[in-house]
């Protein structure tokens, strides 16, 4: 068996979220949208730190329930300002407000999942990285997902906050084949809901 991907740190919460989330296909609608938020908080910091504070994040933000969210207003953002317990970034946060209404738009259409999915016609895209320096930061179809999240009314949702979201969500397949966890999430995503 081999070593996990090489950007795992020691910590166990780290090996953990490498082992049992991270490039497993993701189809639910609300965590897909969850996992793009932290993912633009994280814009500017490791992932470890929104590991940590995910929790919180969790709390803070009532379960990341867009239709909860997209309510709310300046006094939200004050109280979310005054928790020390999340990364307290007002443009993260009101985009965080705004995502949750294009979010809604978007799932009372085709929905969010099956927008997202179809950039990969519903199954997740397989690479075969060797190394750590052969996985691209973000790609072509990072760059059209967020040209048309951000049409849609997204916010902090750049190309490379998009390929990192796509990896963790399974969309791609980004663990290196010497992974113990490539053959496992490849086999995941052979089974997918569409």
């Amino acid at each position: 068996m081999g070593e996990r991907c090489g950007w795992v740190g020691s910590e166990q919460i780290y090996r953990d979220y490498h082992d049992e989330e991270w490039g497993r296909p993701e189809y639910d609608s609300r965590a897909l949208w969850e996992k793009l938020i932290l993912d633009g908080f994280q814009a500017g910091l490791s992932w470890i730190t929104i590991l940590k504070k995910r929790d919180n994040f969790r709390e803070a933000f009532q379960g990341f329930d867009p239709d909860v969210i997209a309510e709310w207003g300046e006094e939200d953002v004050l109280r979310l300002l005054a928790n020390p317990g999340i990364i307290r970034h007002r443009g993260k946060i009101e985009a965080t407000i705004g995502n949750a209404r294009a979010w809604q738009a978007i799932e009372a259409g085709e929905g969010f999942d099956r927008f997202l999915w179809k950039y990969v016609d519903f199954a997740p895209l397989q690479t075969c990285w060797e190394s750590l320096s052969d996985v691209p930061a973000q790609t072509e179809l990072s760059q059209q997902i967020s040209k048309d999240l951000k049409k849609a009314g997204f916010r902090f949702c750049g190309p490379t906050i998009v390929y990192a979201f796509m990896q963790a969500v399974g969309m791609v397949n980004d663990h290196l084949v010497t992974c113990p966890a490539h053959g496992p999430c490849a086999e995941e995503g052979r089974h997918t809901p569409f």
